[in-house]
């Protein structure tokens, strides 16, 4: 069989792959006018549908197996190769403020070394009105050189404390959003936030320690001139803090703890998991790894082999897919902050290089990433994904008291994860695979908290005083996880449906005379409007996706089950305006049937978007049918911070995240036949033997 190409369908892009796109895109501009405008924004693979997934995995990729395409009567019709693979990019042209997309289908693409040549095919480029891309780090830096070199701004700041220095200024140049007529896109625009360093000696110095308040400054991002500028407010510059930084506690006077002795992880045999290109195998578990400029890590073709009954499709795809912080002070300029990470900047583009050692513990496997730049060049992040076995303590445990027998098991991982910057803030996304079965999406937020500046005397009930004259707002962060679910659905199949389980408390009467009672109630969600749902602890709420024809060895459908973290909905009126973009904050879970267009929950041009609703909201209004479909999960999940003065200079890792459980998926636990590993070898040989029986009773140690 002709294998026509090495790349998976579902690979993430080559860097040769993506200059082939750029430069075919480019080619087909109409003037040389309109080839020099063009910036590029993103250049992503075009995944192929499902189909053309399951005839990759079948026949031309590990895992192999012919059983994910249905049976036809005349047996199935194998093609000798693959279509090609396609790209999508993301287009705005600098001189027309026009933005475009296009599909490039990637027919010949050689490596540069090797030098060959390099072909595409433009598939279709479409211009779309009224939008503004997201924005981009050469933007950024051209954005902060234009407003350093703005001679009423140069004034401004030397009236705040003598700031002369302008090497010492730092100006992040946030997205504008969408408050009124005046942020429409038809204008790129950029509101910057101001700050600024103290020495100019200590690349480490922490900048955001000393906000500029009061400056407003308007950017024409198009043209790069500054279109408003004005001093507002005289507030003045905080004073250095001398707890600033985040450095080693000697850089601050101070010494660094000396009592944490070496702590060692070792794998001498290497470890567990397998891997093949992109393709992951481990415990029973396998999935593809890819990776978006916009959601960073993705997940895809998620499945657990199970004995006799083969290969059992959990998901087709997980990922992160939005982000939005919004901050409830009113004044100025922090009731504007509500950054969208992923749609104006990119959960991808902004991730970091791992270092062994500290990101990530023990015998790791790196993938890169491949990017474009503004320009259309290549850009690679090396070690951008962290792939990593964890113990994760008792996986389970039981005593018989009786005879003093104890059986044990420790549970390991399966850690795929990538860290981003976005400004000021870290965040860390995480995907564990458990050898139970379970799967957890985990969130760690970190980094430096987005600050303000105070007058003299001056306190705000709006945040927290951390500094002489500098305060930390509240906020919120929101995570979307977008989870395409295939629970025991082969490729083209469309047999799941969503159950919510409620527990209630039984009414008093003859069926709980002694109101001890409660039992747990399920409920389908049939379409689309009545699947807008919000987690609810005191009912311990969580929702069930099932297959609609598969059974147990109980008689009851398969399924997994989402079971909610810590959450929380938008603290704000139902007019911000905010909400206006980010209608999808409004409940903890949404539910679509698949459809290969529907991928950005706020729609893919957030950036100063005018439009109401777009995205999820405006989707479930059609109310499909949800009793028997391709299932889409859409969790939005959540944390209020409230900053404390131990969230300075740098906030300590905040967790949150959800489970994926299997629900009557397995016939027994998975973890059943977990083996013994040294852990419970080396109790043995360290002397602790299991205790003794006296008069019935374990004898106390």
């Amino acid at each position: 069989m002709v294998r026509a190409q090495t790349s998976h369908p579902l690979d993430p892009l080559t860097a040769a792959e993506i200059s082939v796109a750029v430069a075919t895109v480019r080619a087909a501009g109409a003037t040389p006018e309109v080839r020099d405008g063009m910036r590029f924004i993103e250049v992503d693979l075009v995944e192929p549908e499902k189909q053309v997934v399951a005839l990759a995995d079948a026949y031309f990729f590990p895992p192999f197996q012919p059983s994910l395409l249905p049976r036809t009567k005349g047996g199935p019709v194998i093609p000798t190769k693959l279509p090609p693979r396609k790209a999508r990019l993301v287009v705005y042209n600098k001189k027309s403020n026009e933005t475009s997309t296009w599909i490039v289908e990637l027919r010949e693409v050689h490596a540069t070394t090797r030098g060959g040549h390099h072909r595409g095919k433009v598939i279709s480029s479409t211009v779309v009105p009224d939008v503004q891309p997201p924005m981009d780090a050469v933007e950024y830096a051209e954005c902060e050189a234009v407003v350093k070199d703005f001679p009423p701004f140069r004034e401004a700041n030397e009236g705040r404390g003598g700031i002369e220095e302008m090497d010492l200024v730092m100006v992040d140049p946030w997205c504008a959003g969408y408050h009124s007529e005046a942020d429409a896109p038809s204008r790129r625009l950029a509101k910057p936030l101001i700050f600024c360093r103290t020495e100019s000696d200590c690349p480490m110095e922490n900048g955001y320690a000393r906000p500029v308040e009061g400056i407003h400054v308007l950017v024409d991002m198009q043209n790069m001139v500054v279109l408003e500028f004005e001093d507002r407010k005289l507030v003045p510059l905080p004073p250095a803090d001398p707890l600033r930084n985040y450095t080693s506690g000697e850089t601050q006077g101070g010494v660094d703890r000396s009592d944490v002795k070496p702590l060692q992880i070792i794998q001498p045999e290497g470890p567990s998991f397998r891997v093949n290109g992109h393709f992951i195998e481990w415990q029973k578990w396998n999935f593809r790894i890819g990776f978006t400029p916009r959601e960073g890590l993705v997940i895809h073709s998620v499945a657990y082999i199970d004995g006799s009954r083969g290969r059992r499709p959990v998901a087709h795809r997980l990922s992160f897919v939005e982000m939005v912080v919004p901050y409830g002070d009113p004044n100025d300029p922090h009731y504007r902050k509500n950054a969208f990470d992923a749609g104006e900047d990119g959960l991808g583009k902004n991730s970091h290089s791992l270092k062994k050692g500290c990101d990530c513990l023990g015998y790791i496997k790196y993938f890169d990433a491949h990017f474009t730049n503004f320009y259309g060049g290549v850009e690679t992040i090396e070690n951008c994904v962290c792939l990593h076995e964890e113990d994760h303590g008792i996986l389970w445990k039981h005593q018989d008291w009786r005879t003093g027998l104890a059986e044990v098991r420790r549970s390991r991982t399966l850690t795929v994860s990538f860290i981003c910057t976005v400004a000021n803030y870290e965040y860390g996304f995480f995907w564990h695979f458990y050898q139970d079965g379970k799967i957890e999406a985990e969130v760690k937020l970190t980094g430096i908290l987005s600050l303000g500046a105070l007058q003299p005397g001056e306190t705000r009930k709006y945040g927290t005083t951390i500094a002489p004259g500098l305060y930390a707002p509240v906020h919120q962060h929101f995570f979307v996880a977008r989870m395409d679910m295939a629970v025991d659905c082969k490729p083209g199949e469309a047999f799941n449906q969503v159950v919510e389980v409620n527990v209630k408390v039984e009414k008093p009467g003859d069926n709980n005379v002694h109101n001890n009672a409660f039992y747990a109630e399920e409920k389908l969600l049939k379409s689309e409007m009545e699947a807008m749902r919000d987690c609810d602890p005191l009912s311990a709420r969580p929702w069930i996706v099932r297959n609609t024809r598969t059974v147990n060895r109980t008689g009851h459908l398969t399924g997994y089950k989402l079971v909610p973290g810590s959450n929380c909905l938008p603290l704000a009126g139902s007019e911000a305006k905010f909400l206006r973009r980010a209608a999808f904050l409004k409940h903890n879970l949404w539910v679509t049937p698949y459809a290969r267009d529907e991928m950005h929950p706020g729609g893919e041009f957030p950036n100063q978007n005018p439009r109401v609703g777009e995205g999820l909201a405006t989707w479930v209004k059609q109310n499909r049918s949800l009793e028997e479909a391709d299932i889409v999960l859409w969790y939005v999940f959540g944390v209020t911070h409230i900053p404390r003065l131990e969230d300075w200079p740098v906030m300590p890792v905040e967790r949150i995240g959800f489970m994926l459980m299997p629900h009557g998926f397995f016939n027994c636990s998975p973890a059943v036949d977990v083996p013994p590993n040294q852990s419970d070898l080396d109790d043995k040989e360290n002397g602790l033997p299991a205790k003794p029986i006296q008069n019935g009773l374990i004898a106390k140690l």
